[in-house]
């Protein structure tokens, strides 16, 4: 006869809900101060700011429905405010990844490749707040590019670059890119040093040229680097902030306003907190929504 099994294993499936349950019990335990912090510092503000959007900042009428969000058809610092910060997505998404894939490509096999990333990643350690100061210096209307305008007897071309728009926010998007294209720059050559030789072998072989290997064989091995570095680059483009109010503080005459920057004028300059949580809840949104539509996007595309 076989024998008998053991009392402590005739007990373990009677055991196994209570030993789930305590685990589940000190995971939460865990996770619990997290969880706290989160909905404490991010999902209680954001309810608070939806909230206030539907207040308007006078004593008489104080719930205003949805006025504060109807100005963004009757202001026009918000209409251009709107205008620039599309101008700023398009900017700070397309040239950091030309640009970052670029010369990503160019130092990936060179000799001097070390000193190159080395100057192009070097402004990416600096703040946004030390790019406007260097900037500042040089777009001026006495600053340095000017300057060397000048002594190339190229004098018609100088003008104040911070003074009228669209020219204003144009450079702005560009100092941005001077900053930010250094990451991209360490991404994509991550990217590029996973790639297995021995595809770009067999390419050749094939008889695929450079641009035939870079656009079959590259380009698709990069597509998740390349996901990481647009996502990047659209939250980054949707919230800029510093680098424009160092330079410009939104001006002239509240031209080169983004979103971000009309929410802190709005809420802390022109002492409207209802209009800038309005506007905080159309930037949300904004954000939310392209990152959502561009992740779908890309791992629907990757699914297939």
């Amino acid at each position: 006869m076989p024998a008998a099994p053991a009392g402590g294993a005739g007990r373990t499936p009677r055991s196994r809900p209570w030993l789930s349950t305590r685990e589940r019990l000190t995971a939460g335990t865990f996770m619990a101060p997290a969880v706290l912090l989160v909905v404490a510092f991010l999902l209680a503000p954001f309810v608070w700011t939806i909230y206030r959007s539907f207040f308007s900042d006078s004593r008489t009428s104080p719930f205003s429905w949805f006025d504060n969000y109807s100005r963004f058809a009757s202001d026009p610092a918000l209409t251009r405010s709107v205008q620039n910060t599309l101008m700023w997505v398009v900017g700070t998404v397309l040239l950091p990844f030309v640009l970052g894939l670029a010369i990503a490509c160019m130092t990936n096999a060179t000799r001097w490749s070390r000193a190159a990333r080395l100057c192009v990643v070097l402004p990416y350690a600096l703040s946004g707040a030390a790019v406007a100061v260097v900037w500042n210096f040089m777009l001026t209307t006495d600053g340095a590019v000017n300057q060397v305008l000048t002594n190339l007897h190229l004098g018609s071309l100088a003008h104040g670059w911070l003074l009228t728009w669209p020219g204003n926010t144009i450079v702005m998007i560009l100092a941005n890119a001077w900053q930010a294209t250094g990451v991209a720059v360490i991404l994509f050559l991550v990217g590029l040093q996973s790639i297995p030789p021995e595809t770009l072998e067999a390419g050749a072989l094939d008889g695929a040229g450079s641009w035939q290997q870079f656009r079959h064989i590259v380009l698709p091995q990069l597509r998740p680097v390349s996901i990481i570095v647009i996502g990047m680059s659209l939250v980054n483009g949707l919230k800029s902030f510093d680098l424009i109010w160092v330079l410009t503080q939104g001006g002239p005459g509240r031209a080169t306003e983004t979103l971000a920057v009309s929410m802190y004028n709005e809420t802390f300059l022109e002492l409207r907190p209802g209009v800038g949580a309005a506007i905080a809840v159309v930037l949300t949104v904004i954000v939310l929504a392209a990152s959502w539509l561009y992740l779908r996007r890309q791992l629907d595309v990757k699914g297939e």
